[in-house]
């Protein structure tokens, strides 16, 4: 399904592509199935007026995992948490929130899980009416529990859910929701929701773990 890893580098240089906001912009370079960011947002820059009108959401439905190197971004969550984010933080927010930059210095960061979709149209991401919805789950969870002891089965949980976000970003999908080891995410066709499948079935698998298999409601 995937490619196996190589040796490889780009310069953000020349990157792949740029997207350009008004107060900012995103170099991309792409590493195989791999996508990195390199945002730059001049202060002004907010989600909600410079990104939220051409994505046409209320919120951004982005997952962000990156690292900063320069000037402030504070994020609020859709129920109410905040943060600021700052020169040297490596960071996670999970979908649904607002950001803008906080100062007169320019927010630049590297980030390794939006730059596929992060400020593109559904126009230009070819998204249809009709939505993929894809819910995944580990097979006989509560019993691994019991045998593995809570320690060991919360490391296997979290190497668990970083292969699932990964499958779920590297094909554009976006994630609606978590609890426990249960993800549901909306991908823009059914192409893309089985190829995650696929994705998530052979990461999960190289783990000694089994991925329910959840319908793909469209």
């Amino acid at each position: 399904m995937g490619t196996m890893p190589r040796l490889q580098r780009k310069s953000f240089e020349k990157p792949d592509s740029v997207r350009t906001f008004a107060t900012g912009h995103m170099d991309v370079v792409t590493l195989d199935e791999v996508a990195v960011g390199r945002f730059v947002f001049r202060p002004g820059w907010r989600w909600s007026k410079d990104v939220g009108p051409i994505a046409g959401t209320r919120a951004c439905g982005h997952r962000h995992l990156g690292y900063t190197m320069s000037g402030k971004l504070h994020v609020v969550m859709a129920d109410g948490t905040e943060l600021t984010i700052g020169p040297g933080d490596a960071y996670e927010i999970p979908p649904g929130h607002d950001a803008w930059v906080e100062g007169d210095v320019p927010w630049e960061s590297v980030e390794f899980t939006s730059a596929h979709a992060f400020g593109l149209s559904p126009h230009d991401l070819g998204e249809r009416v009709l939505a993929t919805i894809l819910f995944t789950d580990i097979v006989g969870s509560t019993l691994m529990v019991q045998r593995l002891g809570d320690q060991a089965w919360a490391r296997l949980l979290r190497e668990h859910n970083v292969c699932i976000r990964t499958a779920i970003d590297r094909f554009r999908g976006r994630e609606i929701d978590s609890a426990g080891d249960g993800f549901l995410a909306l991908f823009d066709g059914a192409a893309r929701a089985v190829s995650a499948a696929a994705l998530m079935d052979a990461a999960v698998a190289e783990l000694g773990l089994q991925r329910a298999r959840g319908r793909a409601h469209e």
